[in-house]
């Protein structure tokens, strides 16, 4: 009904420190086919965020065990026809990863420079590429939030 609600947003590294990045099913509801380069959705009625971020982190990549997410920042995502408030996570997958064929229509690990060089050439998810811009303003020690 787009009213406002909570989205966890999980940065995945693994091993080597390449990013999960991965592109979205085209029958989902929101940015159907969009690439994006964070896991996770919205937290559910009496969830913490914690909790979705792990869950959804678990899901999207087909894992269990994963470690806990490390909570980075939160912010308000807000254009004319969505609004959620959303808090940013990191978390190393070192597991093999089975994408949820649901959600991940294509997956790879990326390096920075790789991810970098894509993102003026894919079309993304305009929340993902926020959180991905304020995840780079925080890590440069600027006002993530």
């Amino acid at each position: 009904r787009g009213l406002r609600h909570r989205c966890a947003f999980i940065e995945v590294r693994d091993a080597e420190g390449r990013l999960f990045v991965h592109r979205r099913t085209p029958g989902k509801l929101v940015f159907p086919s969009h690439y994006d380069m964070f896991v996770g959705g919205v937290v559910g009625a009496g969830e913490s965020y914690d909790e979705a971020a792990l869950r959804e982190a678990e899901e999207e990549l087909g894992v269990s065990g994963l470690p806990r997410p490390e909570p980075l920042f939160k912010f308000l995502y807000e254009t004319p026809e969505h609004s959620w408030w959303s808090y940013v996570y990191q978390v190393r997958c070192e597991l093999p990863v089975n994408p949820q064929v649901e959600e991940v229509d294509w997956y790879a690990f990326l390096t920075d420079d790789e991810l970098a060089r894509r993102i003026g050439d894919w079309e993304w998810v305009p929340d993902g590429v926020e959180a991905y811009h304020r995840l780079r303003a925080f890590r440069a020690g600027g006002a993530g939030a």
